[in-house]
């Protein structure tokens, strides 16, 4: 038997897609306006630069941003084109390639940040008092939490 929303899910569930596109789509927007690139290249860019020697094995670096492996190959095409990030084979296993993140990657990721900080505080945080914040990160890591236990890969 199906279990329909009511009205106050549906409100919930129609207000949450809107606000979800709605911060993606300006993200998007400050950052190709300000730096030249996607969100989503800004995403792999932070997640190499957090990575230990600012490399990750691309399957890794897929599953971080939320990425499928061939759309992931794609950017990081892309960003090798721009001289931002270079691919790696590994010594040890040939089927592995590693994504490193280059100097030049790194300083576009620097000089990027604080507008992007700031299009994340005008878009989302400047909007929630503290406790929405707080309340906010307990719905997100709840929903994140679900998401980890049914995924068969981990």
């Amino acid at each position: 038997m199906t279990r329909w929303l009511d009205d106050g899910e549906q409100r919930t569930w129609r207000a949450f897609l809107a606000a979800s596109q709605r911060i993606q789509e300006e993200l998007d927007r400050q950052l190709q306006r300000d730096s030249g690139m996607p969100h989503t290249y800004y995403a792999i860019l932070v997640r190499l630069s957090e990575a230990e020697k600012r490399k990750m094995r691309m399957s890794e670096l897929a599953g971080s941003v939320g990425s499928s492996p061939s759309r992931l190959s794609h950017a990081v095409a892309r960003l090798e084109e721009r001289g931002w990030v270079r691919r790696v084979p590994c010594e040890s296993d040939r089927r592995v390639s590693w994504a490193v993140l280059t100097d030049e990657g790194l300083a576009v990721l620097v000089a990027a940040a604080p507008g992007h900080v700031e299009a994340v505080r005008r878009t989302l945080f400047d909007r929630l008092g503290p406790e929405q914040v707080g309340q906010l990160a307990e719905i997100c890591m709840e929903i994140l939490h679900d998401a980890v236990l049914q995924d068969p890969a981990s």
